[in-house]
């Protein structure tokens, strides 16, 4: 393991973790989502949900979560505006399988990586959190719980 993946995360100026750099950098979660795609590419509930070619959603994702654990909004926000997760999702309908099988290649993806534990936990907590906000079908009755339009990119409403 390298010496930026040690084994406590180190904390900012505000006490948060800056994952990115305890990791490597985008490298690092590039390859993490190539992994997790491995995964989806053959996954029968969540690969129709997906483009046929994974290429842009490999590039997408990396940079979202490479901006998110703290590398600056260059690698996502600059090229594709507020990340507006729930709306650039709504279209697709998540019930609890299918963030289960999300959650399951993601996590088997994150422990693939090499992560100190105390690095790997905050990891994994951010996506056992952030894949269930993704749902949007109630589990029920099958109903949709949020309908959105997507806003076109540089519309002023929508950043």
């Amino acid at each position: 393991m390298s010496e930026q993946q040690g084994s406590a995360p180190a904390a900012g100026a505000g006490g948060e973790v800056n994952v990115f750099e305890l990791v490597g950098g985008l490298p690092w979660f590039t390859a993490l989502v190539e992994r997790f795609y491995e995964g989806v590419a053959v996954d029968p509930v969540l690969r129709p949900m997906y483009p046929e070619d994974l290429t842009g959603s490999v590039a997408h994702t990396a940079g979202f979560l490479a901006q998110y654990f703290g590398g600056g909004w260059s690698y996502y926000s600059e090229e594709r505006g507020h990340p507006r997760l729930r709306m650039r999702h709504a279209p697709f309908p998540i019930d609890q399988q299918a963030r289960d099988h999300w959650l399951a290649h993601m996590l088997a993806a994150v422990r693939g990586g090499g992560l100190a534990p105390e690095v790997e936990a905050v990891v994994v907590e951010y996506f056992e959190r952030a894949s269930q906000f993704m749902v949007n079908v109630e589990p029920d009755d099958g109903r949709r719980r949020l309908t959105v339009k997507p806003v076109p990119k540089g519309d002023p409403e929508g950043g």
